[in-house]
């Protein structure tokens, strides 16, 4: 059996971005332990592909690298140890230097945008004037760079995701989102910084990957639908046409650079499938399988898939839960889709690596046609002669969704003997608008009773030891961790809570500005909902709790601050509940680093094996 340092050795590719040659992609990769920058050149046809060169050489992760439309030059972001005050960097079109385009600003957040067809300017976001309020600023490119400008000042809470110019640069639209599933589109006039609505009006209507189209925008949305459609908006009329709507979100887009065709990925009930639509004519085709397993398009930002500059060519990042992340170009004129990376398996035979079932299993409610609620969820099943105990992995959110993705955590579990069980409980995102709104505010432990319920389901697997039920989770997951042991103490062998909150009241008050608004439109206000909160906060009642623990955080998290995993701990360890603590000083919401990983991962290995094998 490998050791778990052997899988933690498996490395990735995503986030890919082409150069303005059409011929060489830029994307992160961890090969050297911390994502960094990297360079690929396409291959010719039937060849392997080719070894690629390292652009960055941080200390620390790179979040997002954009490439410029014209030339060899880039700009990508880095924070310092997790903190996600991302800085933006240029890199020379010869690589040789670097110029910091956000010096005096270090304790803002920048998020890049999109960057001008002539390759003069950049858009890009940050919180400097407010901590809890982004603005929209334009980066203008001389022989060096000068002090961004500010272009539009903004005056309400909300996250920028999508920024871009309008073909003649005398404009920019931007996608504001005030909670996950509520967001807006501002356009601005970049001379004059005037700026309006102009999207429709609605609740709980999401927007994203907009293009410019014209004098329309394409875009992604769930406005007056339960799933996300690919439509097109008028933006002085505020209306929009529907290109494609189905019983599955659309989950990416991107326009090509030519305007004549539009890529979009569909997520069907967890696996994605990529297509092309000519705008002209209407027809569709389906980029060409990759391997056996269903997998999944995936990118460390929302834009998952890339057009060349030559319109002629897709890039995006591709895996599968036998597959680790790498990058992969279909060519539009030949219909082949072919690798550009090859990320290390860590020398582990990818013939051992196991793949999922996908099964839905009962809830405790019905579902508004009166059947009985179910639940999707990813199984592994090692071939065993005894039952085996089983690793419930719980994804973070809420409103995120559990993929079959590759996981070095779970096929390493898988081949230590452990069952690997990941659900998508109520309010996850992919099933539909209604399903990710069942666990709003009050209805916060509905979603704890469906990981409830999925133990009772394992429990009455045959392969399955119903004694040794594991719960493991990270960021919200963390949450659902300790909702349920306190909650449904009787279930759980042991559990792993990883950067978790343990109140959501505690969370709120001393998370990051920026998020507080954000986050209180899912799990309510500290005003009006401060008396509920308290009664979903697991740290008012860690005297139910009887499973050991183990709790892990990074010192510099700004989602969740340390403190909500120390008052956590202090009152395990006064209880004498059995507890195991870790702490990075240089990590933040999450561990990132190898170094770290090295360090965490044997050990929740051996809080396992001591508690439950």
């Amino acid at each position: 059996m490998p050791s778990i340092e052997r899988y933690l050795n498996v490395r990735l590719a995503n986030t890919p971005a082409f150069r303005a040659d059409s011929q060489r992609i830029a994307y992160l990769s961890d090969v050297t332990g911390v994502p960094q920058v990297w360079q690929a050149t396409i291959p010719p046809a039937g060849s392997d592909p080719l070894w690629p060169d390292q652009l960055t050489f941080e200390p620390d992760r790179i979040s997002a690298v954009i490439c410029s439309p014209v030339d060899d030059r880039l700009v990508y972001a880095r924070d310092i140890g997790g903190d996600e005050n991302a800085q933006l960097f240029l890199m020379s079109a010869d690589g040789a230097s670097e110029i910091c385009l956000t010096t005096g600003y270090e304790k803002a957040m920048h998020i890049p945008g999109d960057w001008s067809s002539d390759g003069k300017n950049l858009l890009f976001a940050a919180n400097r004037r407010k901590p809890g309020i982004f603005d929209i600023y334009v980066q203008t490119f001389a022989d060096e760079a000068g002090e961004a400008r500010l272009i539009w000042q903004n005056d309400a809470p909300g996250f920028p995701f999508n920024m871009i110019f309008s073909p003649d640069h005398q404009r920019a639209a931007v996608m504001r989102m005030a909670s996950s599933f509520s967001t807006d589109l501002v356009e601005i006039d970049i001379q004059t910084g005037n700026a309006r609505l102009i999207s429709p009006e609605g609740e709980n209507v999401r927007y994203f990957d907009i293009a410019y189209a014209g004098d329309s925008l394409l875009l992604c949305t769930d406005l007056d639908t339960d799933f996300m459609r690919l439509a097109r908006l008028d933006p002085n009329s505020q209306t929009i046409e529907t290109i494609y709507a189905g019983d599955w979100d659309v989950d990416g887009m991107a326009l090509s650079a030519d305007g004549s065709k539009l890529a979009y990925a569909l997520n069907e009930d967890g696996i994605y499938a990529l297509y092309v639509r000519d705008l002209q004519t209407g027809a569709v085709r389906q980029c060409p399988k990759i391997g056996d397993a269903p997998g999944v398009i995936v990118s460390t930002n929302s834009l998952n898939i890339d057009f060349a500059p030559d319109s002629q060519k897709i890039a995006f990042s591709y895996t599968s839960a036998t597959r680790t992340q790498d990058i992969y170009v279909w060519d539009l004129q030949t219909d082949a889709v072919f690798p550009i990376t090859r990320s290390s398996h860590g020398g582990l035979s990818t013939a051992s690596f196991i793949a999922p079932e996908l099964i839905h299993y009962p809830t405790f409610d019905k579902n508004d046609s009166g059947e009985t609620r179910k639940i999707p969820a990813f199984f592994y099943r090692p071939q065993s002669d005894k039952p085996l105990p089983v690793v419930v992995i719980v994804h973070g959110g809420p409103e995120g969704q559990s993929l079959p993705m590759f996981s070095f955590l779970i096929q390493y579990l898988l081949h230590s003997g452990y069952a690997v069980f990941v659900p998508n409980v109520r309010g996850s995102v992919g099933y539909g608008k209604t399903y990710s709104h069942l666990d709003d505010v009050e209805k916060r432990m509905d979603s704890v009773a469906d990981l409830a319920h999925g133990a009772y389901w394992l429990r009455e697997q045959p392969e399955i030891d119903g004694e040794k039920i594991i719960v493991y989770g990270g960021s919200y997951g963390g949450y659902m961790v300790l909702a349920a042991v306190t909650a449904y103490p009787d279930i759980w062998a042991a559990a792993v809570d990883i950067v978790g909150m343990s109140s959501l009241v505690t969370f709120l008050e001393n998370t990051s500005e920026y998020r507080r608004a954000h986050r209180e439109a899912e799990y309510g206000s500290l005003e009006r909902d401060r008396e509920f909160l308290e009664t979903v906060s697991p740290i008012n009642f860690i005297d139910k709790v009887t499973a050991p623990l183990m709790v892990i955080h990074g010192r510099n998290d700004p989602r969740v601050p340390l403190s909500e995993t120390e008052q956590l701990v202090e009152a395990l360890k006064s209880r004498g509940v059995p507890v195991d603590f870790l702490v990075f000083d240089d990590e933040g919401h999450g561990v990132i680093k190898l170094k770290n990983k090295l360090v965490m991962y044997p050990a929740i290995v051996e809080f396992l094996k001591k508690h439950v094998q």
